[in-house]
C-alpha cells in the first residue's frame, strides 16, 4: 500500500503490475473500500499496471470531515496519479466511481478511456435510488450485529440467489466490508457528493473512448441510467449484461474482466 496527499488528506492505494504496463485505475463505489476491485486487479495485472484508490472516507484513506464532492474526490484520483507519474491511464468506476470517473475527465487531461459500470450521469433525468432499495440500503435492522446489518444492506445489490449459491463469498464479503468500509459518517458525506452531481450537461465534451456495462436487473441504479450515458457520450460502447444486477462485477467477474480487457485491448494507451 502506498499513500499520498491532496489538500491534507491522506489517499491510500494500492498497485500491482508490470511497470511498463498500461496503467489501470480502479474508483470504488459509495462507502467501499478498494477490496472490491479484487477480481479485476487480479484479471488484469498480468499486463496492465493497476491501481486501486481508497476513496476519501473509506479504506485506509483518511476520513475528514463532510460533506465530500464528487469534485473534490477526482481530485484525490489526481494527486494519487501525479505522485506515481503517471501522465494517461484507463479509468474504471462503479457507481459512484463510475461518477468520479466523468468529473476526473472533465476536470483534468490524465484519462484515456472510460469505463463505467452501474453509473449514473445524475441530473434531472437520471432514474434514482428506488426508494425501497434506499429503505433497505439505509436500514439498520432491530437487534442486528455488524455482520447481519451489512448483509441486510447488502441484499439489493446482488442477485436473489447468490447468498445461497455463495455463503463463503458472502462472508468473505463480509470480512472485507467490516475492515474497510466508510463509518456511517462518511458514507453520509460521500452520498451528499452522489446527490449533488450532475454531469448530464457535460457529457457530449466527454470524447473520450467510453464502455458503459450495466445489470438490467440493477435495483441501485437502473438501467435506464446506462441509457442516458450511452445517449450523451460521443464515443461510447453500451454493453447490458442481462438480468444482471447492481454488484455484477463480483457476481460476474470474469465476464465483466473480460469484457473490460476486450475493451482496453481495442484502445492502447499507444493510440490516446
Amino acid at each position: 500500500m502506498q499513500t499520498t496527499k491532496h489538500d491534507g488528506v491522506e489517499l491510500a492505494y494500492d498497485i500491482a503490475g508490470p511497470e511498463d504496463g498500461d496503467p489501470v485505475v480502479f474508483l470504488a463505489g459509495l462507502g467501499y473500500g478498494r477490496w472490491m476491485w479484487r477480481w479485476q486487479r487480479e484479471g488484469l495485472s498480468d499486463e496492465y499496471r493497476t491501481v486501486r484508490i481508497d476513496n476519501r472516507g473509506a479504506g485506509d484513506s483518511d476520513a475528514p470531515s463532510g460533506p465530500y464532492t464528487i469534485a473534490e474526490m477526482a481530485g484525490d484520483v489526481e494527486a494519487v496519479l501525479d505522485a506515481e507519474s503517471i501522465d494517461r491511464a484507463h479509468v474504471v468506476g462503479a457507481s459512484m466511481g463510475g461518477m468520479i470517473a466523468l468529473r476526473y475527465a472533465t476536470d483534468f487531461d490524465r484519462a484515456a478511456t472510460l469505463s463505467l459500470l452501474c453509473t449514473s450521469p445524475g441530473g434531472p433525468d437520471a432514474i434514482p435510488v428506488p426508494e425501497e432499495t434506499q429503505q433497505v440500503m439505509f436500514d439498520v435492522p432491530e437487534g442486528a450485529d455488524e455482520r447481519e446489518t451489512i448483509t441486510h444492506r447488502m441484499r439489493p445489490a446482488v442477485s436473489e440467489t447468490f447468498y445461497a449459491e455463495h455463503p463463503e463469498l458472502v462472508e468473505r464479503i463480509v470480512d472485507w466490508r467490516l475492515e474497510s468500509d466508510a463509518s456511517d459518517a462518511a458514507r453520509e458525506a460521500q452520498a451528499v457528493g452522489v446527490l449533488q452531481f450532475d454531469a448530464s450537461d457535460e457529457l457530449s465534451s466527454i470524447d473520450l473512448p467510453a464502455l458503459v456495462a450495466h445489470g438490467t436487473a440493477d435495483r441501485v441504479l437502473p438501467f435506464e441510467n446506462a441509457t442516458l450515458l450511452a445517449e450523451g457520450l460521443p464515443n461510447v460502447t453500451l454493453e447490458r449484461f442481462e438480468s444482471a444486477h447492481h454488484l455484477f462485477f463480483i457476481e460476474e467477474a470474469d465476464a465483466v474482466t473480460e469484457r473490460v480487457r476486450s475493451f482496453l485491448e481495442t484502445h492502447p494507451l499507444g493510440d490516446a
